[in-house]
């Protein structure tokens, strides 16, 4: 079966999950305050395998010009931040895949790129919280198969999928999201012939190489034992966040563009999957997504799993349609 090898790459040969609680998780993270917590049921927080850093953070990524770059194909998906004073960057899932969180500065403005593949979620934070600055790192544990992140500063932990912290000194703080969204590699460059790409980190890794074959073609989400979506809307189909409404991508595709809710809402072939076949760029056209205001201006929005955007937001809106 195809999906043992997710599961063998994910559990990194540490086993069976562990079921977290206080009690257990204090040797590893001495400095966290668990005594202060959102976490109410324990049993959701879970070990996917990794010890904390097992996932290591990148931080000061070296960037090269678009022109410049060879190895990444035009259908592979990047995360495009394009802040006003500073070149457009695109951050390649070829390299988030491996590392899920980049600590970066655009524009004089800290920002953590995150990408959690068993969500599908790609978000990108402003990191001051309070007047610090704070880096983040990947805590090797998920909640509804998300990815769990914690800050070096204060050893919180931090919901990748809402930006919030939910353990530790700084629970309840949130993170303001910066717009950015996937696209693929040649729509990138198309638009921004002078941008750059973030350059292949300096750690062994096969980068190109999707560890997570078949995923997003499966039945059910890893390490996730909560409701399935209603409406009949299968667990990993992508769905258009925005707040807490989804729309969902088949029909995104279907319609091309929709204008709802105070949004326009476009999308575009050519963007490979990056949790499909062994080689990213070989992935099926999943298409690329922006989402923007009456203005024009982008809209900070996810495109993530149904299962992950109904745990989240159980009780959000669900955008079909007729």
């Amino acid at each position: 079966m195809r999906m043992l090898a997710v599961w063998v790459v994910v559990l990194a040969g540490l086993g069976q999950a562990v079921w977290a609680s206080p009690e257990f998780w204090r040797h590893e993270w001495p400095r966290t305050d668990f005594e202060t917590t959102s976490v109410e049921n324990w049993v959701e927080i879970l070990s996917g395998g990794p010890p904390k850093d097992g996932i290591p953070a990148l931080d000061d990524p070296v960037f090269l010009s678009v022109a410049e770059e060879e190895r990444i194909e035009g259908t592979e998906p990047v995360i495009a931040v394009e802040i006003a004073g500073a070149e457009p960057r695109a951050y390649p899932l070829r390299y988030l895949t491996w590392h899920e969180i980049v600590n970066d500065s655009v524009g004089g403005v800290p920002v953590a790129v995150t990408f959690c593949p068993l969500c599908n979620s790609a978000l990108t934070f402003d990191r001051r919280v309070g007047g610090r600055v704070l880096s983040f790192g990947v805590s090797g544990k998920l909640r509804h198969s998300d990815m769990v992140m914690y800050d070096r500063e204060t050893q919180s932990w931090w919901q990748q999928a809402l930006g919030e912290a939910i353990v530790g000194e700084l629970t309840g703080m949130r993170l303001d999201q910066v717009p950015s969204w996937m696209e693929s590699f040649a729509e990138f460059r198309a638009r921004n012939p002078q941008g750059l790409v973030m350059d292949e980190p300096g750690y062994p890794r096969d980068y190109g190489r999707n560890p997570y074959v078949g995923y997003d073609s499966s039945k059910r989400p890893f390490l996730y034992s909560g409701d399935p979506p209603p409406h009949g809307v299968p667990a990993l189909m992508r769905v258009v966040r925005v707040g807490d409404r989804a729309w969902p991508m088949d029909r995104l595709a279907r319609e091309g563009e929709i204008r709802e809710a105070g949004v326009t809402i476009s999308w575009r072939p050519g963007q490979a999957s990056a949790l499909d076949t062994g080689r990213i760029a070989e992935g099926r056209d999943v298409g690329s997504v922006r989402v923007r205001d009456a203005q024009g201006r982008d809209v900070p929005h996810d495109v993530m799993f149904a299962f992950a955007f109904h745990a989240f937001w159980p009780q959000g809106k669900w955008m079909l349609g007729r």
